[in-house]
């Protein structure tokens, strides 16, 4: 009687209208359930305060983001509206989801603009558990509801699911054919001879119009031998926005009759991952509804309007699409090394073919033989590298290019512990650009890592960070390399550019014979973000604090500081997901975490909320199509964008990525964004264009690891084809650049205009295709520097610098100078190096008027300090 009285009295304080009525008034069912919270302010607020009844009681959170309240509801129920009577304490952004497990989550209401106050939020979807996600705070304060009030009806519609297929002979569409014998229209004929069947690629897709808006409570699937292992069936109202009512990533085809729970006026199946080498094909796809009327669409939309739903990420078992291996100490040894040489075999030689890989394995002990080719992440998913030991090799070699690992680029082994076979004191880590070994631990100190290919063959520049190795580095042939916070039993080896920072074991600074450039610590800070398991089996990702003045690894004999995100706060992106569904995630509050893929964007990625992660595994590649920008991150704190790579379109770009708007002026010092392992490329798989590739506007961003590179080589390449003008520009204060790799762009490959900016360990080539010296001239200046401080700078610093020229196609061509500076005290640059390689083509001076020439009677040209 009481919940009665409380229902009518709710009821009472909803417009006459606003509900749109079915069969039976639906009524309030949350009061009084079982209810749960993200966190709570203290025992005073609990979560149960939020369903009392009680307009004098509330639910507080914690003061952080996201957070999230939910109910149970006993069973199924249809969701008809949901009022949230906000404290002072609320959501400006947050979404409205349903579940019928608990853990799998559809969004049926979403908005950026709340304002608090008391919500009416007519809404339609169904589910035994409702929960307000909220992702971004309106206040300093966290969440405060005092009623969260779900109203709708438990059973089902009256009548039962219907026999009669609504789809039959309705118009159809899909996203291809693979011939006109094979119409989109042949699925909804009823004929289980005839066939829609697409073209051979992923994704594909096919939808049907029923009309008006149905409410589907089952589909069925008749599959040809060309079957989807991996898809959705989606439900829209509108032919553009859709809602999953159902996914699966394991399919094995047949014929799939499927129980669902959803309603729109048009069905689609949207398959991402093919189960054959065709594309594919349907003899037959029928959708089934309830036999009463259609529910009518609300009349009172929501305040800010729906937004596209964001697929909810399960945190215990995610998604991660067809190119991701995770393996566990349970699987055989032979299955672990079966699928490692399969895709050795396919990428050993493919640094331009589409194909992306990332392997996994969760912390434990294994045995495995993983021999890196393009394209491919091997990583632990351990807190620590010790959690996941591999009894064998992470290595990279170079016998496919004769032993010249000068080509050995995009790949990278991270969060491992590596032991040696019995009898071997040999790894060998033979890379060049783009290559990272990271958070590594190379265990025995009588065992060696090697940079090279061990005695065949030249390697042109890497990385190290956050790693230990026991024994000795030996650099070999290595040309150029860059380690910081590492620990080292030993170091051996130098040519042109050895650059140690905050690294236990370095050998001492002998600038320039050996090549070896020291420096004690490393002055700010922050170490890649990474994917883990926690111990209860949850996938989380770990952001690393920012630390002043280090050395050494944050790992060994030490608890890493930082923070700690659920998987559940991450939109999983896979391979056929569009920039305007990854934009749509990114306005619901969530990080991002792309899976290994190309991903064609064909609009600009918008990043505006401090502390989004972006994490990329695989070397996951974003394809700036459409003369677009392909990322802006807005001037704002935290942001970490890490393991991505751009590739230029065919159509020019005027900046591949922007951090901060122009103008920006606010400090980060406390909280700098930073971007760890991302590279660009212009040309070699495709004529890529883009005048700008890198353009930092906001103060105090780290860049830890970067190539950006206009291709000298590959498909797509010449001096009027893949046009690049600048590869990085930085307009920001304090900006701090570490391990900085920028090669063969047209004009100043690097420009510097804010004060206070840091490099630690420069690598450049020029460009090596100008045609002749009129088509390479700034001004009546032969070339461009390389690296470019602007006149109006008072205070930039320099370590470890080397420009190198090979212009092949011209060697006649001269570059007057690498590195042009403004002539002031606060300006200053610390062991630099001009080459020409083989002593083809000349750089003049090295910086400013000051230093030899490079060209083929002196190849190599140093110099200690400027001024």
């Amino acid at each position: 009687m009481i919940i009665a009285v409380v229902a009518a009295a709710v009821l009472a304080l909803i417009p006459i209208g606003a509900i749109p009525f079915a069969s039976a008034a639906p009524t309030l069912i949350s009061q009084g359930k079982p209810v749960t919270a993200s966190s709570v302010q203290s025992a005073t607020f609990p979560a149960t305060a939020a369903v009392d009844g009680d307009a004098g009681t509330r639910w507080s959170s914690a003061a952080s983001d996201p957070q999230w309240i939910q109910v149970d509801l006993g069973t199924t129920a249809t969701i008809s509206q949901v009022v949230l009577r906000w404290e002072a304490a609320y959501a400006s952004a947050y979404q409205i989801q349903t579940s019928p497990n608990g853990t799998t989550w559809t969004n049926i209401y979403s908005t950026t603009t709340s304002t608090g106050g008391v919500q009416t939020l007519n809404v339609t979807g169904s589910g035994r558990y409702v929960r307000m996600n909220g992702t971004a705070r309106g206040t300093a304060w966290g969440y405060s509801l005092w009623e969260f009030q779900v109203i709708g009806e438990f059973g089902t519609q009256p009548g039962s699911c219907g026999t009669t297929n609504a789809a039959a002979g309705r118009p159809a569409t899909a996203s291809s054919t693979e011939a006109a014998v094979y119409p989109a229209s042949a699925a909804f004929d009823g004929s289980a001879t005839t066939r829609w069947a697409s073209a051979f690629s992923d994704p594909q897709w096919i939808q049907v119009d029923l009309g008006s808006s149905q409410s589907i409570c089952q589909v069925v699937l008749q599959w040809e031998g060309a079957y989807a292992s991996a898809y959705q069936i989606q439900v829209s109202d509108t032919g553009t926005s859709w809602t999953n009512i159902y996914s699966t990533t394991t399919s094995t085809g047949g014929t799939q009759t499927l129980n669902v729970s959803g309603a729109g006026r048009y069905v689609r199946m949207n398959g991402t991952a093919r189960g054959s080498a065709w594309g594919y094909s349907l003899w037959e796809f029928q959708v089934r509804t309830g036999t009463s009327t259609p529910t009518t669409p609300p009349t009172t939309p929501p305040t800010s309007g729906p937004v596209d739903p964001v697929e909810p990420t399960d945190p215990r078992n995610p998604n991660f699409g067809p190119n991701t291996f995770v393996f566990d100490p349970s699987t055989p040894t032979a299955t672990i090394q079966s699928r490692l040489n399969t895709i050795f075999t396919q990428q050993e030689t493919a640094q331009f073919a589409p194909n992306r890989y990332a392997v996994l394995f969760k912390p434990g002990n294994y045995t495995a033989d993983v021999n890196l080719g393009f394209f491919t992440q091997v990583a632990g998913l351990g807190m620590s590298p010790d959690d996941t030991n591999l009894n064998g090799h992470v290595r990279a070699e170079a016998f496919w290019f004769g032993g010249n690992a000068t080509q050995n680029f995009w790949r990278a082994a991270e969060n491992l512990s590596v032991t040696l076979p019995a009898g071997t004191i040999v790894e060998r880590w033979a890379v060049s650009q783009a290559a990272p070994y990271r958070r590594m631990h190379l265990r025995g100190a009588g065992n060696q890592i090697q940079l090279w290919n061990g005695g065949d063959g030249w390697s042109s520049g890497g990385f190290m960070a956050d790693t230990k190795v026991d024994g000795t580095v030996v650099s070999g042939s290595q040309q150029q390399w860059y380690s910081r916070n590492s620990e080292f039993g030993s170091w051996n080896g130098g040519v042109w550019n050895m650059v140690f920072q905050g690294v236990s074991g370095a050998p001492a600074a002998n600038y320039p014979n050996p090549p070896h450039t020291v420096i004690g610590t490393t002055p700010v800070v922050r170490e890649k973000p990474f994917l883990y398991v926690d111990g209860t089996g949850e996938y989380r990702v770990f952001v690393p604090s920012v630390r002043a003045n280090s050395t050494g690894t944050t790992w060994f004999n030490k608890t890493p500081a930082g923070s700690s995100i659920s998987l559940s706060q991450f939109y999983v992106v896979r391979p056929g997901t569009t920039a305007a569904t990854i934009n749509n995630a990114l306005a619901a509050g969530r990080h991002l975490l792309f899976t290994p893929g190309v991903y064609q964007i064909d609009q600009t990625i918008n990043i505006t909320r401090p502390d989004t992660v972006v994490l990329g595994l695989g070397l996951a590649t974003l394809q700036i199509n459409n003369g677009v920008n392909g990322m802006s991150i807005a001037d704002v704190d935290g942001v970490k964008v890490a393991g991505i790579m751009f590739e230029a379109g065919t159509t020019n770009s005027n900046t591949l990525m922007e951090v901060g708007p122009p103008g920006s002026a606010a400090s980060h010092a406390a909280n700098p964004t930073s971007l760890h392992d991302v590279f660009f490329r212009i040309g070699g798989a495709i004529a890529g264009k883009a005048t700008n590739t890198l353009t930092v506007n906001s103060d105090n961003v780290i860049g830890d690891h970067m190539w950006l590179w206009r291709g000298d080589h590959g498909t797509g390449v010449g001096w009027g084809v893949n046009t690049a003008d600048t590869g990085l520009t930085v307009n920001g204060d304090n900006v701090t650049m570490y391990g900085l790799f920028v090669e063969h762009y047209q004009k100043y490959e690097v420009i510097w205009n804010g004060n206070g900016g840091r490099t630690y360990f420069f690598q450049n080539e020029k460009p090596y295709d100008p045609p002749n010296q009129a088509a390479y001239m700034n001004g009546t200046t032969r070339g461009y520097a390389a690296y470019k401080v602007a006149n109006t700078v008072t205070t930039h610093e320099a370590w470890g610098l080397g420009s190198y020229c090979y212009f092949n196609v011209n060697p006649a061509v001269v570059n007057e100078r690498s590195f042009e500076v403004p002539d002031t005290p606060g300006v200053r640059f610390h062991n630099l190096v001009t080459v020409s390689l083989g002593g083809v083509g000349t750089i003049n001076k090295i910086i400013n008027n000051t230093g030899g020439t490079a060209n083929t009677a002196t190849q190599r040209q140093t110099l200690n300090t400027y001024p």
